[in-house]
């Protein structure tokens, strides 16, 4: 019976564990660049004293889906998507370099380019500080161009260059922060083949539809599980009413 009572508990705990990845997902389907998080159900023998009879549940996290979102367009100077594969650098909190698609930019008071999650987004020379400007055009590759105040319409000075890196999926693994770092802890190398679209973004990755199918399903097995327990819990009582009528 216990063994019983703890298989249910378990893949009712693991129900839970599913429904709090898609969570997130269905949260992060208006981020900008994010990419779904996978996970799957796989069946495990329950090993201990005597024989492996049984099996439980066992919820885990099976990697990242690394597919391209939508590209949308924004007509903003400072909104870029990367064409393909690539990744931007940023400084994360703890001020190493990391790895995001998010291409929603912005300045702060001091000139500091910034990404719509306030991180700092980082060039060839590290942190980008952009000075007042009138114009602000972005290259293919990168590279960041500005007309100061009072200059001429055709004079634009090269600020900075953004940082593109283009590792391997099996290279990248995300951190609790959402940011993905190289799993040998590395910075990655600049990647001239990296090229950008200025004035879009590319959207979450998250398909709406199939995360609100998987929340559903996973509410229907965290109640078949919870069933499972009140029958262990019945199942229990009437062992113990059977063996007070037997004394």
């Amino acid at each position: 019976m216990d063994r019983f009572l703890y298989i249910a508990m378990n893949g009712a705990k693991n129900a839970l564990q599913a429904q709090q990845t898609t969570a997130n997902n269905l949260a992060n389907v208006s981020t900008v660049g994010f990419k779904a998080q996978l996970d799957h159900f796989q069946s495990e023998a329950v090993y201990g004293p005597g024989y492996a009879s049984r099996v439980y549940a066992s919820d885990e996290t099976s990697g990242v889906d690394f597919k391209h979102g939508p590209m949308m367009s924004t007509g903003r100077d400072l909104d870029v998507a990367i064409n393909g594969e690539g990744w931007f650098a940023v400084q994360a909190e703890d001020g190493s370099t990391a790895y995001s698609r998010r291409g929603d930019f912005r300045t702060d008071p001091s000139g500091l380019l910034l990404n719509g999650a306030n991180q700092i987004v980082l060039g060839e020379g590290g942190p980008i500080t952009l000075p007042e400007f009138e114009s602000l055009v972005i290259g293919r590759d990168g590279t960041l161009s500005i007309r100061a105040s009072g200059q001429a319409a055709n004079t634009l000075v090269v600020v900075d260059r953004l940082r593109l890196v283009k590792p391997g999926q099996d290279d990248l693994e995300r951190g609790a922060d959402g940011l993905f770092r190289s799993k040998d802890g590395a910075e990655l190398a600049l990647d001239a083949s990296v090229t950008i679209t200025s004035g879009a973004l590319e959207a979450s990755n998250v398909n709406t539809v199939d995360a609100m199918v998987s929340m559903m399903e996973y509410a229907r097995f965290y109640e078949t599980q919870v069933k499972m327990m009140t029958v262990a819990n019945e199942n229990d009582a009437s062992s113990a009413r059977l063996m007070r009528l037997s004394g």
